[in-house]
């Protein structure tokens, strides 16, 4: 288990030794070509040291890859915009985010699908400002206004990940603890559960919903995210959330046991059609 930071240096490091071995380098004939100490790239390959951008694109262009997609990945776990000249606007929250929460939201932006299981809380992609405003103040008691104002703020500017070009692929099973639990007040969660009815209309979000009749399941350890990356698997990473931190799981075991987890949940849940009308139903009897 690894915070999210040393993940990300980890996983782009182990990525560039994979290129590396593919181009039949070694990493003192790679150094050579870069102008580099050898030292210098095992570093990077053991994510002990940072990376820059600029030192990312002249090891890629040294092994040749012409993927793109795969590039463009690399390029922005080492700290770059996207294409698009997206910037990173996260960094803006510097001073109110704590890093945990920072790279979370830079790993997923750059996701081509979630996975995840709420067992409390509405996914933070699906939540109002209204349900947001109330879910954060539980959570952080005695918060200031102007503070509380930009956590919801951020909340809210992460659901642009579900409007990109792509979109990025959701997934959710939901306990029925999730739509029962009236967050806000009435009106906030009827508003909240309507949302919700737009949501899993939407072709790139599907969401499940586990209800009470299903009785103990898998999930009952607690909620848990897989982001996944379509340029390649080894990125993908399982999140878990704590009162203070995040914890992110990126061993091959750990990814096979929380997908088979998940899988799992799915085939117990009802369906999206069986869902969306559970939800509509309780959103109708909110």
């Amino acid at each position: 288990m690894q915070h999210g930071p040393a993940v990300r240096r980890r996983k782009l490091g182990a990525e560039l030794r994979a290129l590396r071995t593919s181009a039949g380098l070694t990493s003192g004939e790679a150094a050579r070509l870069v102008g580099w100490h050898q030292s210098k790239v095992s570093r990077i390959e053991t994510g002990t040291s940072g990376v820059k951008p600029a030192d990312v694109r002249l090891l890629l262009d040294a092994y040749a890859v012409a993927d793109t997609q795969l590039r463009e990945l690399l390029m922005v776990l080492a700290g770059s915009e996207d294409s698009g000249g997206r910037h990173h606007w996260w960094h803006a929250y510097r001073g109110v985010l704590p890093p945990t929460y920072r790279d979370f939201i830079s790993l997923e932006s750059q996701a081509g699908a979630m996975r995840t299981l709420e067992t409390t809380v509405v996914p933070g992609l699906l939540q109002t400002p209204e349900y947001a405003r109330a879910v954060t103040k539980a959570a952080v008691e005695g918060l200031p206004e102007d503070r509380l104002d930009t956590l919801v703020e951020v909340r809210l500017a992460r659901q642009d990940v579900l409007r990109a070009d792509p979109p990025l692929e959701l997934s959710a099973v939901l306990d029925e603890a999730v739509l029962r639990r009236e967050v806000g007040g009435p009106g906030v969660m009827a508003r909240q559960l309507e949302r919700l009815v737009e949501a899993a209309r939407l072709p790139q979000v599907r969401l499940q919903v586990l209800p009470f009749a299903a009785g103990a399941h898998i999930g009952v350890t607690g909620p848990f995210v897989i982001l996944s990356f379509l340029s390649t698997s080894d990125l993908d990473v399982v999140v878990l959330d704590h009162l203070t931190s995040s914890l992110y799981l990126e061993r091959k075991e750990d990814l096979q046991a929380y997908t088979e987890a998940f899988n799992a949940l799915q085939i117990h849940a009802l369906s999206p059609e069986e869902s969306l009308d559970f939800i509509a139903g309780t959103a109708a009897g909110a």
